[in-house]
């Protein structure tokens, strides 16, 4: 097919046959209407519906019937603003409702309203946060907001910068820790370095395995050392396995250990993993994006005591401070600006250095994006909102309530925990009646394991509430309970374990 030559400007009136090019395409009036519509909308499905104990947690629809309920299909014409008003009550109410205080499923739930007007001043500026002429109040408030977690690790001085995610920020760890070993990698490639090896816990989330693999290092060179019964990486395994790895005459190089492993909560014993690493010389590079806001609390920050002698820390707000996705921090304790060394490409038509100001401002050859998303403002003001005491007891409560819970269960028949909880993960057997002790059958691991599936099926279509199950090595299916939203009080522990029964115990 020809090409279509360029529309002159008479032939563009001509076709909008509306409008004059002096006028902008946007009507301000029309669009801010929309706006203030749409938002009603969002306060009344989301906020207001969507933190309310009296409405459902989700409402279920197959795949089939939900596509055709919010008719997705792109056209040629665009819509009325009513059907467009229509289209965004259907989004939000055909959502998960995450802050709902009966959603337990994943470590992103609860709502902070500070935060969210951060958020939707950052939707509004729409700046990318890579030059100080484009973002000069990011520029120094990113700064600010991670000299701020770096003193809660214990560090002083330091460097950081926001991710998309914590498995981005650990897989930067991981290219920073290869960079400072081998330095002409980041010219050369993978030509020429021997074998290296990256050692973790098999409790350690996949972002460390996707790393390896997405940075040429391979996932068969990720060594897994042996955890105890709580999951806690044991330290005398890593040494040895690095010393087998170094006779096998491939290059250790990283450690990543975890705050807060994504199933049982657990907290690699730091001071002891960083005995190991000053003695093999290997950067250790502590994941913790679930369990990093236990630095907050004074109550419970002795569970990552010894994360000041680690070489970076990840670590995700938008998880247990409820900062909102995505929010999520790569600290290094490095101070000769190894980050922009390694990640730099010099791109003359942004980072010039001829600039009229000081051009160590410019923090976007830091990054390995161009276009980077503001993700420090809603933590800022949330910050500023409620001070670090104000998060200290948001952490402190999540505690209490774990404590509660796990004390309920225990009076309860049918309910078996895996172990006594280091974190507000609480993971847990419901064992219905049918099968309370037959643990000896031949076919009762097999049975149990159908258990927690089922129960899930029916609560998420009755969109009661939400929770997570998983298999964990031999382990079968068990759910894992994650309670700190704070918007979660006791009576929503109790729905929880009176919903666990009703759904569960006909089986």
């Amino acid at each position: 097919m020809a090409d279509e030559s360029p529309l002159s400007s008479e032939q563009f009136l001509g076709r909008t046959n509306e409008r004059d090019l002096n006028e902008p395409l946007t009507d301000h009036a029309e669009g801010q209407l929309f706006l203030t519509e749409a938002f009603k909308i969002i306060v009344d499905e989301v906020l207001r519906k969507g933190t309310d104990v009296k409405h459902k947690v989700c409402e279920w629809k197959e795949p089939e019937e939900l596509a055709r309920l919010l008719d997705l299909e792109l056209r040629e014409t665009g819509e009325p603003q009513q059907k467009l008003l229509q289209r965004v009550r259907d989004v939000a109410k055909y959502s998960v409702k995450t802050s709902h205080p009966r959603f337990f499923n994943q470590q992103f739930a609860g709502m902070d309203y500070y935060s969210l007007a951060g958020r939707y001043l950052t939707e509004t500026l729409n700046t990318n946060l890579f030059t100080y002429e484009v973002a000069p109040v990011f520029v120094l408030m990113e700064t600010e907001v991670l000299r701020g977690l770096r003193q809660l690790v214990g560090w002083t001085e330091g460097d950081g910068i926001f991710c998309p995610g914590g498995s981005a920020s650990n897989m930067y760890a991981m290219n920073l820790a290869r960079y400072r070993l081998f330095p002409e990698a980041k010219s050369q490639g993978l030509y020429g370095l021997p074998r290296l090896a990256v050692f973790t816990s098999p409790e350690s989330h996949y972002s460390v395995k996707k790393g390896a693999a997405f940075l040429g290092i391979g996932m068969d060179n990720v060594i897994l050392v042996k955890v105890d019964d709580g999951g806690h990486m044991i330290p005398e395994d890593l040494d040895e396995k690095i010393e087998l790895t170094k006779s096998q005459g491939a290059v250790p190089f990283l450690v990543s250990c975890t705050s807060g492993t994504t199933v049982q909560g657990a907290f690699d014993p730091l001071d002891r993993i960083a005995d190991v690493c000053d003695k093999h010389k290997l950067w250790m590079h502590i994941d913790a994006a679930w369990g990093g806001s236990v630095l907050f609390s004074k109550q419970h920050r002795h569970l990552m005591k010894g994360a000041d002698r680690a070489n970076s820390v990840a670590w995700n707000p938008h998880k247990m401070l409820v900062a909102g996705l995505q929010c999520s921090a790569l600290l290094l304790k490095d101070t000769t600006n190894l980050l922009k060394h390694c990640h730099s490409t010099r791109a003359t038509y942004l980072f010039q250095q001829d600039k009229f100001y000081d051009v160590n401002l410019d923090i976007g050859d830091k990054s390995l994006q161009c276009s980077r998303k503001v993700d420090c403002l809603k933590l800022w003001l949330m910050w500023k909102a409620v001070g670090s005491a104000g998060l200290a007891e948001r952490v402190d409560k999540a505690f209490v309530h774990v404590r509660y819970l796990v004390e309920q269960m225990k009076k309860r028949d049918g309910f078996h925990l895996l172990g006594e909880p280091e974190f507000v993960n609480v993971c847990f057997w419901f064992i219905p009646p049918s099968l309370r002790g037959k643990e000896g059958n031949a076919d009762y691991q097999e049975k149990l394991a159908k258990v927690a599936p089922t129960i899930k099926e029916r609560m998420m279509k009755q969109g009661t509430m939400m929770v997570g199950y998983q298999p964990l090595g031999n382990k079968v299916n068990f759910f894992r309970v994650i309670a700190f939203s704070p918007l979660i009080s006791q009576k929503d522990l109790d729905f929880f374990l009176n919903e666990i029964e009703r759904l569960g115990n006909d089986l």
